[in-house]
C-alpha cells in the first residue's frame, strides 16, 4: 500500500475481471458453500463490526483530536500533520458500516475544526491516499442523498478542504521531470534542503484523488500534474518495461534500479489500471497493459513474485515482502484470476506459518527476512481475499479470512484498540495502531463475510459502482468523476456531447439521473463484447496518424536512461509560485502528443501481443445481464487468463518446500 512500504507470455483483457461475472450469478442469501451458511457468516461480519469499535472507539477516547492511537499504553500520537488523521481515514468505514450517527457528527466536526494553514512538512504520498483520499470519499457519501448517509448540515466543507490541501501540494510537483517531491510545508512549500529521490509509489500514487476533485472543482491542474508524474516515470522505464524503485526527481537518474511489485513500487500498478477504470482514460490502461506484461515476464516465478534489475532482469532478491500481498486482488481486476489464485495461496501459506505475513520472507531459506520481522497490520492480503471471494465465491476464502480474523483477535488485540506485532515468531506486541487498520484491514475484512451472508452495504447495493483506493477509500463510478472534457467513459457514463462542457458542469448534475439508468443497462451487455469492441467507443484522440505504434502515439517511445538525465544543479532551483507550477505543467502536457488511431490497427496491436503466447488459450466468458449487476465498475469484460496445467486448489498446510523453490540466497546471486 505505501512506498516504504519464469514466464508467463498470455495477457488478459483488461477492463474488469471477467471472474466477477461468476461471482454475481451466485444469489445473496442462500448458503455460501458447504460449511458456510448466512448466519455464520453474518457472525464473523459482527465480529469484525466489534472488532472496528474497540479500535474506533479506543482513538476517540484517547487519542483524538491526535493523529493515531497507542493502543497498549491508551494514549494519543500525532504522526503525519496533526489534523485527527485516524477520523479522516475511518470516515467512509464508518459510512459502509451504516453509521449515520457517528458518520455525521465525524464529518461535522472535521468540516468546523480541520484546516491546513500549518507549518508541517508531510508526506505528499501518505496525505493523499490518508488525508486527501478520505475527504473526497466522505464528502461523496455525505453530499448525496442516493447514499443514505446524506448529512442534512453538511455545505461541502469537505470538499472545500480538499482542494485546499491538494493546492498546497501542488508545490511538490515543481520539478524538471514533474515528478513530485517526496515532501512538501503545508504552509511554505519545499523545503530548499528538501530530498530529492522519491519513491516510483511515491510519484505515481495520485491520480486517483487528485482526478477526482479535478472533476468536482473544474480546475484540471490537479489532474494534470498526477498524470505529468506517472508520464514522467514511465517515460524513464527501462528497454525491459520494469520500472525501479527511486528516482531523482530532477535528473530523472534511477537510484534504486531493483523492480518488483512491492515496497516502493505496488501502488504504481494498481493506480494505472484503476485510473483507466475510473476514469476510462486508455492512456493508463495502455501503461497499465505494458507494465503487466513486464512484471509477469520477469518478475513472476510462479507463484512467487522476485525483485529484478530493471536493466537486466537477473533476480537480485527472492523476497517476499508484505505490499506485493495486493498483487492478486490488482490481478482480479484486471481478469488474471489464474496465478492470482495460486499466489494468493502462496502469500497465505506464510500467514498460516507464522499466525501474520511479516515484512520479509526469504524465499531462499524459508525463514523471515531479517530486520523484517513485523506486521503492522497491514490489509492487502486481506484484500486480495475479498476481491478473490467476490470473483470465486469459493468458501476457502472465507476460511481465510476467519483464519486472519482469529489471528488478529488473539495476537493484536491490546486495551484500547489493536497492535502492531513487532516479531512474528513471538507475537510480542509493538505501542503502535496505523489508521489504515480502520481505513483498511477492518474494511475489507468487513466486505468480505457481508458478502458471504448476503451484502447489505453501499458498495455492494449502493447506486454507484465503486472503486477502492490504496488506501481502501471509497471512489464511485459517478456520470460527473467519469466525465472528462471530450469523452466519456466505455458503456455510458454521462456524456453531454460537447467539449465546451467542462468537469462537473450543470448540464451533467440535471441529467445524472436519467443517464445513470443507461449506464447500468449498458453495463449490464458489456460482457458481450470481444476484445475488438472495446476500441470501438471512444474518439477523444483527435487527428489520425497511421504508421506509428500505440506508445508513439501516446507520445511515450522508449529512450536511454541517459539521455534523460537533466544536466541542472540544485543551486539553481528556485522555488515557484503556484502559477509558475501550472505554466510548467502546460509546457509539459503540450509535449505529449496525443492524436487518435484507426480501430483496426489498434486490435491488431492487440492480437501482436497475444503471438507469442500459443500455449496460452484465450478464455472467453459471458453471462447474462441479470447476474452482472453489483460486480462490474464499468467496462467490457473478459478475460485471457492461462489455462491451469494441474490442481490449482491451495491446500490448507503447505510444508517449507512448498513454500520456498529452489531459489539461490541473495549472496550466491550475482
Amino acid at each position: 500500500m505505501q512506498p516504504m512500504r519464469r514466464r508467463h507470455r498470455g495477457f488478459p483483457l483488461l477492463c474488469l475481471s471477467a471472474a466477477l461475472l461468476v461471482a454475481a450469478a451466485i444469489l445473496p442469501g442462500t448458503a455460501v458453500a458447504e460449511g458456510v451458511t448466512p448466519s455464520e457468516a453474518r457472525r464473523l461480519r459482527d465480529e469484525v463490526k466489534d472488532m472496528f469499535y474497540h479500535a474506533f472507539d479506543g482513538y476517540m477516547k484517547y487519542a483524538f483530536p491526535l493523529d493515531e492511537l497507542r493502543p497498549l499504553s491508551c494514549q494519543g500520537e500525532d504522526s503525519l500533520g496533526g489534523y485527527a488523521l485516524t477520523l479522516i481515514d475511518s470516515l467512509d468505514t464508518l459510512a459502509l458500516l451504516g453509521d449515520k450517527e457517528k458518520f455525521g457528527a465525524a464529518v461535522e466536526w472535521v468540516g468546523k475544526n480541520v484546516r491546513f494553514d500549518i507549518n508541517k512538512t508531510v508526506s505528499v504520498f501518505e496525505t493523499n491516499i490518508r488525508i486527501l483520499g478520505g475527504l473526497l470519499s466522505a464528502h461523496l457519501i455525505a453530499s448525496d442523498y442516493a447514499t443514505g448517509m446524506r448529512v442534512q448540515s453538511y455545505d461541502d466543507q469537505l470538499l472545500h478542504l480538499a482542494a485546499d490541501l491538494a493546492q498546497r501540494l501542488l508545490p511538490a510537483f515543481d520539478t524538471p521531470t514533474g515528478i513530485p517531491f517526496g515532501s512538501v510545508n503545508l504552509k511554505y512549500g519545499v523545503d530548499e534542503n528538501e530530498s530529492k529521490i522519491t519513491s516510483t509509489a511515491g510519484g505515481g500514487t495520485l491520480t486517483l484523488e487528485f482526478g477526482i476533485l479535478s472533476r468536482l472543482t473544474n480546475n484540471t491542474v490537479f489532474e494534470r500534474v498526477t498524470k505529468n508524474s506517472v508520464r514522467g516515470i514511465w517515460s524513464r522505464r527501462s528497454k525491459l518495461n520494469l520500472v525501479g524503485a527511486h528516482i531523482n526527481v530532477f535528473t530523472g537518474e534511477w537510484t534504486q534500479k531493483d523492480a518488483g511489485i512491492g515496497t516502493s513500487i505496488d501502488s504504481f500498478y494498481e493506480y494505472l489500471l484503476k485510473a483507466y477504470l475510473l476514469f476510462g482514460d486508455e492512456e493508463y490502461l495502455y501503461i497499465f497493459q505494458e507494465a503487466y506484461k513486464a512484471a509477469m515476464h520477469y518478475l513472476y516465478h510462479d507463484p512467487w513474485y522476485v525483485e529484478v534489475n530493471m536493466n537486466s532482469g537477473a533476480t537480485v532478491w527472492p523476497l517476499f515482502n508484505s505490499l506485493q500481498a495486493f498483487w492478486p486482488g490488482l490481478q482480479v481486476l484486471a481478469g488474471d484470476v489464474d496465478p492470482a489464485i495460486r499466489t494468493h495461496a502462496a502469500f497465505f501459506s506464510v500467514w498460516k506459518k507464522y499466525g501474520f505475513t511479516p515484512e520479509g520472507f526469504n524465499l531462499a531459506t524459508s525463514t523471515v527476512q531479517n530486520g523484517q520481522r513485523s506486521y503492522p497490520l497491514r490489509p492487502e492480503l486481506i484484500e486480495s481475499t475479498y476481491w478473490l471471494f467476490k470473483a470465486t465465491r469459493d468458501y476457502r476464502y472465507i476460511d481465510i479470512g476467519r483464519d486472519i480474523l482469529t489471528s488478529l483477535q488473539y495476537g493484536a488485540r491490546c486495551p484500547c484498540g489493536y497492535c502492531h506485532i513487532s516479531d512474528v515468531e513471538t507475537h510480542k506486541q509493538d505501542d503502535h495502531m496505523e489508521s489504515f487498520f480502520l481505513a483498511e484491514t477492518v474494511k475489507y475484512l468487513w466486505l468480505l463475510f457481508d458478502l458471504a451472508a448476503g451484502p447489505d452495504n453501499i458498495v455492494e447495493n449502493g447506486p454507484y459502482k465503486y472503486i477502492f483506493s490504496t488506501e481502501g477509500h471509497l471512489l464511485p463510478v459517478t456520470p460527473e468523476i467519469a466525465l472528462v472534457d471530450e469523452h466519456c467513459s466505455y458503456f455510458g457514463a454521462f456524456c453531454n456531447g460537447g467539449a465546451d462542457h467542462g468537469y462537473g458542469t450543470s448540464a451533467s448534475s440535471t441529467h445524472q439521473k436519467a443517464n445513470y439508468t443507461q449506464f447500468n443497462d449498458i453495463q449490464a451487455s458489456s460482457s458481450l463484447y470481444s476484445v475488438s469492441n472495446m476500441f470501438t467507443t471512444r474518439g477523444y484522440l483527435k487527428g489520425v496518424c497511421p504508421g506509428l505504434t500505440h506508445a508513439q502515439k501516446l507520445g511515450m517511445s522508449y529512450s536511454d536512461e541517459e539521455s534523460n538525465v537533466i544536466e541542472q544543479t540544485s543551486e539553481s532551483h528556485e522555488h515557484h509560485s503556484e502559477s509558475a507550477v501550472e505554466s510548467r505543467v502546460e509546457a509539459q502536457s503540450s509535449n505529449i502528443i496525443l492524436i487518435s488511431h484507426p480501430v483496426a490497427s489498434q486490435h491488431d496491436e492487440v492480437l501482436e501481443s497475444k503471438s507469442g503466447s500459443g500455449d496460452h488459450a484465450d478464455i472467453a466468458v459471458t453471462a447474462d445481464s441479470d447476474s452482472m449487476s453489483h460486480d462490474n465498475a464499468g467496462g467490457s469484460l473478459g478475460a485471457n487468463t492461462e489455462e491451469p496445467t494441474e490442481d490449482t486448489t491451495p491446500t490448507s498446510k503447505q510444508t517449507d518446500e512448498e513454500i520456498a523453490p529452489n531459489f539461490q540466497s541473495k549472496e550466491d546471486i550475482s
